[in-house]
């Protein structure tokens, strides 16, 4: 569960009644396809020929673009959790990492869903001991990818929402 049960409208387009204007709204889906596309070799080194979650983040972007509409992008994240289902660890996160960026076009919120299971998977991908600094250091960089326009959004998000995101964002 990475949504809250109750919807935040900073997270909801200006045309829906929320306050997300559609700038901001790309910003937020490229952040979540960086986020996802840095972990991506954690799934490809485990399914090498499976092309659905990079396609995942492709369209993703390709949706920022105005190259694809909304359907085209979540649906292409739903393969990308498809590709997760049968796997475990490292790899199954960076799949749903894709696909968590790639529905971020129909629910921006799903923004915190590719940032944090990105660092599930980088957390996932080293010894136990070393699982928290990883995903710690993980944060960080997530952090330091984040435009300034969105910044102080998805701080206040991760800060409110760590809760349901397995405590990923304590750094």
């Amino acid at each position: 569960m990475i949504l809250p049960k109750v919807r935040d409208m900073r997270f909801v387009t200006i045309r829906r009644g929320g306050t997300l204007t559609d700038e901001n709204h790309r910003l937020l889906a490229e952040w979540a396809a960086t986020c996802a596309e840095h972990v991506l070799p954690l799934f490809e080194a485990v399914r090498p020929d499976d092309p659905r979650p990079r396609a995942a983040i492709e369209h993703a972007r390709a949706w920022i673009r105005g190259e694809v509409r909304m359907m085209q992008a979540r649906a292409a994240g739903g393969h990308a959790m498809g590709a997760a289902r049968d796997l475990t660890g490292a790899a199954r996160f960076a799949a749903y990492a894709a696909g968590q960026a790639a529905v971020v076009a129909h629910v921006a919120a799903h923004e915190l869903g590719a940032a944090a299971y990105a660092i599930k998977a980088v957390r996932a991908s080293v010894p136990a001991d070393e699982a928290e600094a990883a995903g710690r250091r993980e944060c960080h960089w997530q952090r330091d990818q984040l435009p300034p326009q969105i910044r102080e959004l998805v701080l206040d998000d991760q800060r409110l929402r760590n809760d349901i995101c397995w405590h990923v964002f304590d750094v």
